[in-house]
């Protein structure tokens, strides 16, 4: 499962590629890449985060085919590059960016170890903004707060089921405030 978002237009010389239009375009170079898409979800506008730090995002999430010839991290650097061919640049935390991707999910696999998934999942908000994990955590230790990828997962894979905290997306997405939900707006395309 990836999550895929964008809130910045992408300049390509003479034009400039939308945020939704960049999310459309990195699903087609994932796949080019050799992984299959099996769904994905609607495009969704919504608040970008945190409040107030630049334009709203575009999101969306695709589920592809279980992959046993990629290891989580590998299928991360594979992300990482369709970032990187989009413009992304990695220059503060939770910055605007042209592209992001992703790896919620493989499977049912936790990484590196449940402790850790608890460790980041637990970290208090003000340390959030301050530190990022330097491995791989499976699944993103934030997704069950997050309503712009809760919203679209629980659309293409409503009885995805995290494998600490054992419930489903809708349920999940269902545990979030009204307000979160109410935020995050299908476009029309």
């Amino acid at each position: 499962l990836v999550a895929l978002g964008a809130n910045l237009p992408r300049d390509l010389g003479a034009t400039r590629r939308s945020p939704a239009d960049t999310v459309l375009q990195a699903l087609q170079d994932i796949t080019a890449l050799g992984l299959t898409l099996v769904a994905k979800s609607a495009l969704y506008a919504s608040p970008c985060f945190p409040a107030g730090a630049g334009p709203d995002y575009i999101n969306s999430v695709a589920a592809f085919t279980e992959d046993d010839e990629h290891t989580p991290d590998q299928i991360l650097n594979l992300l990482h590059r369709v970032e990187a061919a989009h413009g992304r640049q990695r220059s503060t935390r939770w910055a605007g960016r042209v592209l992001d991707l992703d790896l919620l999910a493989m499977g049912d696999q936790v990484l590196p170890d449940a402790q850790t998934f608890h460790f980041w999942r637990d970290l208090a908000p003000d340390q959030q903004a301050q530190r990022t994990p330097d491995q791989l955590i499976l699944p993103h230790s934030r997704l069950a707060d997050r309503a712009f990828v809760l919203v679209p997962l629980a659309e293409i894979a409503p009885d995805w089921r995290h494998p600490v905290l054992g419930l489903t997306a809708t349920a999940l997405r269902d545990a979030l405030p009204a307000t979160d939900l109410a935020a995050i707006c299908p476009l029309d395309t």
